[in-house]
């Protein structure tokens, strides 16, 4: 936030989600029926399997416009890659993974840049259409509102006990399956049902991500340490310490703000605070409107979970982990 604290703040109609309380992606109108949502994300390969990372970090970026309620559009590639030390055919088969996730999305692959580089780091610019006022944002959870979470948890303790050669392969292919797996058909639930809030969870972590939400809506989320979805094996792998290092950093940027009651087991605080790799989404809904939620979901075969609800905040926005 110091970082863009030296920008403008820009005060023009036609911006309808900026930077303020950091939504996944930013809106802007173009038309009366019609706004843009535009995003970016690349890292490095979370996993070794060039056509998984390629699909991974495809819906990863895309998944910032579903999250919005918006449909993908368009997408650039993004590429750094160290020619000369490794076959372009690995490149080729990133991109492809990337491609087939943008085709499964319907959004056109446009074209896009690229740079040599020390490492490999891909990703996409991403732009989605969603009606003006339409949008979905993760500032506007209500007090009362249950929370769902469309994706199980653990893929970065999985991926990093996975570099360090711990992780069973059913337990990587799991992980992959789950982080390749698009946010579509939760982006068509949630707009069905007509939430009130929602964020998808990356590398802040679902505790992270959460207090985003938070923060944004002025409440307490309060969540359930033994509702959370685990991948399997996550427990066990997270038990023995490969947290990927995001867990610690989230822990310590939340600080006060978060409160753990007693008898939260501190694994699945970790979890709950571990960095996610195109995880699923948190979504807010009014309790009248759960049902709805819950039937769209299942009808799209997408994980029905309830994690938690939110509150009135006592001192705050903040969070609750509570058994």
């Amino acid at each position: 936030m110091q970082v863009l604290s030296v920008l403008p703040r820009v005060n023009d109609p036609r911006l309808l989600v900026d930077t303020s309380h950091f939504d996944d992606a930013g809106v802007a109108v173009v038309a009366p029926d019609l706004a843009l949502v535009q995003t970016v994300d690349f890292f490095p390969p979370v996993v070794d399997d060039p056509w998984w990372f390629g699909r991974i970090a495809a819906a990863n970026a895309l998944s910032d416009v579903y999250a919005m309620g918006a449909q993908p559009f368009s997408a650039l590639n993004i590429v750094a890659f160290p020619v000369g030390e490794l076959p372009l055919e690995v490149l080729g088969t990133i991109l492809k993974g990337g491609s087939d996730a943008l085709a499964e999305a319907g959004a056109l692959m446009l074209g896009g840049h690229s740079i040599v580089d020390t490492g490999i780091k891909y990703g996409l610019a991403v732009t989605g259409t969603v009606k003006p006022g339409r949008q979905v944002t993760n500032s506007g959870a209500r007090a009362g509102d249950a929370l769902y979470l469309s994706k199980p948890l653990g893929t970065g303790c999985i991926t990093t006990a996975g570099k360090k050669g711990k992780a069973a392969p059913d337990q990587l292919k799991a992980a992959c399956e789950s982080m390749g797996r698009l946010n579509r058909a939760a982006c068509e639930a949630l707009v069905e049902a007509g939430v009130h809030a929602a964020t998808d969870v990356t590398g802040y972590g679902l505790l992270g991500h959460a207090f985003e939400m938070a923060a944004g809506s002025g409440l307490e989320l309060a969540l359930s340490a033994s509702a959370l979805p685990l991948l399997d094996g996550a427990r066990d792998l997270m038990a023995r310490g490969f947290a990927s290092g995001g867990a610690a950093r989230t822990l310590a940027h939340l600080g006060s703000r978060l409160v753990i009651d007693p008898g939260v087991d501190p694994v699945l605080q970790r979890l709950a605070a571990d960095s996610e790799t195109s995880g699923g989404l948190l979504i807010a809904v009014a309790p009248d409107r759960a049902p709805a939620l819950e039937e769209a979901l299942a009808r799209r075969e997408v994980l029905v979970q309830r994690i938690g609800e939110v509150r009135d905040a006592e001192r705050g926005a903040a969070l609750r982990l509570h058994a």
